[in-house]
C-alpha cells in the first residue's frame, strides 16, 4: 500500500462508532461522512440532492424530528452546531455510501468508501456467524430439554421400582419337598 493510502485511511473503531441502527438499518449520518470525507455537510448534501435519482430510500433518507431527537439524546459525541441545525440529516446506508463514491470523486471520498464498504461487509458476516452460532445453540438447548425429559423418565422408574422393593414381601407357601419339616 502507498504512503497517500495509508495516511488517508482512517480507523476502523472511528468507523464503527458512527454506524448506527435507525429503521432497522445500519446508517451512517451525512454530517459523519462529511468529517470523514473531508468536505463540509453541506457541499455533501448538495451533492446528493444535484444527484437524488441515485439514493432510493432503500439507500439513504431523511430522518423525522423524533428520530432526530432520539438520535441526539443517545449520542453524546455529535458536534453542537449539528444538534441545533433545523434541518435533520440524511442517513446512508451501506448502498448509499457505496453510491456517495459515484458522485464525490475525491481521493479522500474513494478511499474512505472502500474501508467504510469493507466494515459494512464485515459486520455483516458478524452478523450471519452469530446467527448460525444461534441455531447451534437452539439445537443444543432442544438437546438437553430432550435429555431432561429422559432423566425424569428415568428417575420415575427408578422410585416406581423403589417403591416396589419398600413393600413387604408376603411370605408364600412353598410347594414340594421341604426339608425343614422332617
Amino acid at each position: 500500500m502507498n504512503k497517500t493510502i495509508s495516511n488517508i485511511l482512517i480507523q476502523e473503531q472511528v468507523v464503527l462508532e458512527k454506524i448506527y441502527h435507525i429503521r432497522d438499518q445500519k446508517v451512517m449520518l451525512d454530517l459523519d461522512l462529511a468529517v470523514l470525507y473531508e468536505v463540509e455537510t453541506r457541499a455533501l448534501k448538495q451533492a446528493v440532492k444535484r444527484n437524488i435519482q441515485r439514493f432510493p430510500d432503500d439507500f439513504m433518507f431523511q430522518l423525522t424530528k423524533e428520530e432526530w431527537q432520539e438520535v441526539i439524546t443517545i449520542c453524546d459525541n455529535l458536534p453542537k452546531s449539528a444538534k441545533f441545525s433545523p434541518a435533520t440529516p440524511f442517513v446512508f446506508t451501506e448502498q448509499g455510501v457505496a453510491m456517495l463514491s459515484s458522485i464525490l470523486n475525491s481521493e479522500r471520498a474513494i478511499n474512505v468508501n472502500i474501508q467504510v464498504i469493507r466494515i459494512f461487509a464485515r459486520l455483516r458476516n458478524m452478523v450471519a456467524d452469530n446467527t448460525q452460532i444461534r441455531l447451534e445453540i437452539e439445537k443444543i438447548k432442544n438437546k438437553l430439554e430432550n435429555q431432561d425429559k429422559n432423566m425424569e423418565i428415568v428417575f420415575q422408574y427408578l422410585d416406581e421400582l423403589l417403591a416396589l422393593k419398600e413393600k413387604p414381601i408376603l411370605k408364600r407357601n412353598r410347594i414340594g419337598f421341604k426339608p425343614d419339616e422332617l
